[in-house]
């Protein structure tokens, strides 16, 4: 059976649309509104409010607490200060991702793992013969993210002035109109954002307080389907959409390396010991055989594609989800996305993608397909940095 979160209370009125879906096993709003454009342009303009509390949360607490993470996760946590947050991948033996999220040290011996995958019995079986404590707090711990540009001064007032200055990927204590509170300077849509972690009993308290203060701001509750367009701009992956995790993968040729997605800046092969450690520092030294990169799809020939059966181009209203070919040479598939979207910001039609590691410089073109009136097509692309969206107001 599904449950809803905590704040379901508030958010069900809000959703005129009725539109909602499953994450995690909670039932959310897919959108607010019967179209999701308000709510992504709030996530640009002003600020919106995400419900995002079917994340799993786990505290590790406890003498050798940033041992354990250290021996799951591939960044460096020992070295990571209190009030401090790392995203990261976990690994198994062979180097290939199992999920990713983010690890904040709360104080010298506590830590807060986040992850989109349940991962319990992983961290206690690796916590063998370690002085820890790892908790489920995944249901006692809710969560909203605060995202945008207006999103700062609306926390401020709301907090009346007891947020401290935070730095990105910082975390720190408040109290958001009585209600005592977790913050980091985190997020998924690539903009200025925060996300604020509170005790269950307390949160239609932290959300009418958040609310009542936004609302001269424009803050607008907005669902997956916004949140999934920003987060596409912001070249941020999603496990069961941009990668399988190794614990689900039918073949070896589903896994991925922590370099095959990316993030070999988050691979800490200084660390002492790891899991995947000799794998992948192997890897490093060959390079890896696929990259995940952003794709840009050129709109004079995808305009052409619809010219030539009499239409007017057509772009995706909503992100989306599947695995599309894309092609080099003429015919050669050299890889494939796995999401993208029109940009209402860029305006422009962008993809995530896989494509084998000689495919994958900047600037590199290439063609993905496109289905007009039924019939498959290719239109011309072309492979760009990621994020294609990266204001400076994010790190400021």
């Amino acid at each position: 059976m599904l449950k809803t979160t905590p704040f379901h209370e508030r958010t069900a009125a809000l959703c005129v649309s009725h539109a909602w879906r499953r994450w995690a096993g909670y039932v959310v709003a897919s959108s607010y509104e019967l179209q999701h454009d308000r709510e992504y342009h709030a996530i640009r303009s002003s600020a919106a409010l995400l419900d995002i509390s079917p994340l799993y949360k786990y505290l590790v607490r406890g003498p050798d607490a940033a041992r354990l993470l250290d021996r799951v996760v591939t960044r460096d946590v020992g070295r990571a200060a209190v009030g401090q947050v790392l995203y990261t991948p976990w690994c198994d033996a062979a180097g290939k991702v199992l999920d990713d999220g983010t690890v904040a040290r709360l104080e010298e011996r506590v830590f807060r793992l986040t992850s989109a995958d349940p991962n319990l019995g992983w961290l206690e079986a690796n916590a063998t013969g370690l002085d820890v404590d790892v908790a489920d707090v995944s249901e006692s711990t809710v969560a909203l993210a605060l995202q945008g540009p207006r999103s700062r001064e609306i926390l401020g007032q709301a907090c009346d002035g007891s947020v401290p200055p935070l730095s990105y990927f910082r975390v720190a204590t408040a109290t958001l109109r009585d209600v005592p509170v977790t913050i980091s300077r985190t997020g998924y849509t690539g903009d200025l954002g925060y996300e604020i972690w509170i005790d269950a009993a307390q949160a239609l308290a932290a959300w009418d307080a958040l609310i009542d203060v936004g609302t001269g701001y424009g803050i607008t509750p907005a669902g997956i389907l916004a949140l999934d367009v920003a987060r596409i701009e912001a070249g941020l992956m999603l496990l069961d959409v941009d990668y399988i995790s190794a614990r689900k993968a039918l073949r070896e040729g589903q896994k991925s390396s922590p370099f095959e997605l990316g993030l070999g800046w988050a691979v800490a092969l200084g660390k002492e010991r790891f899991l995947g450690k000799a794998a992948l520092a192997a890897e490093s030294a060959r390079g890896p055989e696929w990259e995940f990169v952003g794709v840009e799809v050129e709109w004079n020939s995808l305009e052409r594609l619809y010219a030539n059966v009499g239409l007017a181009p057509r772009v995706p209203t909503a992100a989306w989800r599947m695995s599309v070919p894309l092609y080099a040479n003429g015919s050669q598939q050299i890889g494939y996305a796995t999401s993208g979207c029109w940009s209402p910001l860029l305006k422009k039609y962008i993809a995530l993608a896989h494509v084998r590691s000689r495919w994958a410089k900047p600037g590199t073109a290439v063609e993905m397909e496109i289905t007009v009136e039924h019939v498959r097509r290719r239109a011309a692309a072309r492979v760009v940095r990621k994020p294609f969206f990266d204001p400076e107001r994010k790190r400021a």
